[in-house]
């Protein structure tokens, strides 16, 4: 199989290099104006979401309820209890941080376009795929913000949901909403010059992860045990996502799924999603100083669950095939 040069992820290696040679601009007070840039940078991307989002595409899956069940459960019940387990063992040996971290990465909503994507290499049930992705997607909104509620309070800390549910509304679900409403005037718009907006949409991601390093860069907690973070969250990643992609192939032979569905839940079911994750984490945590850590899992964890899935789609396009 060979491997494409992704720009995208490429990007994100030279923004966080960036944020550590010049923190300044993008901190709390530099001249980017993150506090503003953030809403305005997360308002854009949800606006181009809501446009692209098809709901004669989801009329397909729709009632394949047991289909729906597997993935949601596995995203928003299994992944969270699986944070929890993490944070059992891991308190105390890596960074506050960078537990919460991987909570968050376990919070979050699965992916929309690399899941059906994928899923559609594969020969899988892509009405299925885009139903869930897109369900994902719209539950999060509440879900990730009350899991990470309840984590930070059981380790004494405090969220205040109020402000946080306001904020993603105003910024989130408001331009996600009117997206949907323009899309009779600009969806044509949209699908012709595609690979563009796709671009708008993944610039503007590296922005808001340079904007977050610089913070962390800032306040100086990259200042000692950087390596061992990094060699942490990978070992993690590739533990999480081996034990999301098991526990969903198992559901799916448990059920009885056909093969076309048991590919839309492992793929749904496993995956966490970078392009909502940034923007919905400086919302949630706003200036928070181990932002940097805090999006690291979700980072290192989006560029192995699109490695590992790529070499499946195919090996399972070709058994198709045949």
């Amino acid at each position: 199989m060979k491997i494409k040069f992704d720009w995208f992820m490429t990007g994100m290696v030279l923004v966080t290099g960036l944020a550590w040679l010049f923190p300044g601009p993008g901190a709390t007070g530099g001249w980017m104006h993150p506090e503003v840039l953030t809403k305005a940078g997360v308002a854009l991307i949800f606006f181009l979401h809501g446009a692209a989002l098809s709901f004669t595409a989801l009329k397909a899956g729709a009632l394949n309820w047991r289909l729906h069940v597997l993935v949601q459960l596995s995203t928003f019940l299994f992944f969270p209890l699986l944070g929890f387990v993490v944070i059992y063992f891991l308190e105390g040996r890596v960074p506050a941080g960078l537990l919460l971290g991987f909570f968050y990465l376990c919070a979050l909503p699965s992916t929309v376009s690399s899941s059906v994507a994928f899923t559609a290499a594969a020969r899988g049930n892509i009405g299925g795929a885009v139903f869930n992705a897109t369900l994902s997607s719209l539950l999060g909104v509440v879900l990730t913000p009350l899991w990470i509620g309840a984590i930070l309070q059981t380790t004494g800390q405090a969220l205040a949901l109020g402000p946080v549910m306001w904020d993603l509304l105003r910024w989130l679900v408001l331009p996600l909403a009117l997206g949907q409403l323009a899309r009779p005037w600009i969806g044509a718009w949209l699908k012709k010059y595609k690979p563009y907006i796709g671009s708008v949409d993944r610039v503007t991601i590296l922005v808001l992860v340079y904007t977050s390093f610089c913070e962390s860069f800032q306040r100086g907690l990259w200042s000692s045990n950087g390596a061992g973070n990094l060699l942490w969250v990978i070992a993690l990643s590739v533990v999480i996502l081996a034990l999301a992609l098991g526990v969903t192939a198992r559901g799916a032979k448990t059920l009885g799924f056909n093969r076309e569905d048991r590919i839309a839940a492992i793929f749904c079911g496993s995956k966490k999603t970078l392009a909502s994750g940034v923007p919905m984490a400086k919302l949630i945590f706003g200036a928070h100083p181990a932002i940097g850590l805090i999006l690291l899992p979700i980072m290192v964890y989006h560029q192995l669950q699109l490695l590992v899935c790529a070499v499946l789609a195919e090996r399972w396009a070709r058994d198709a095939d045949t």
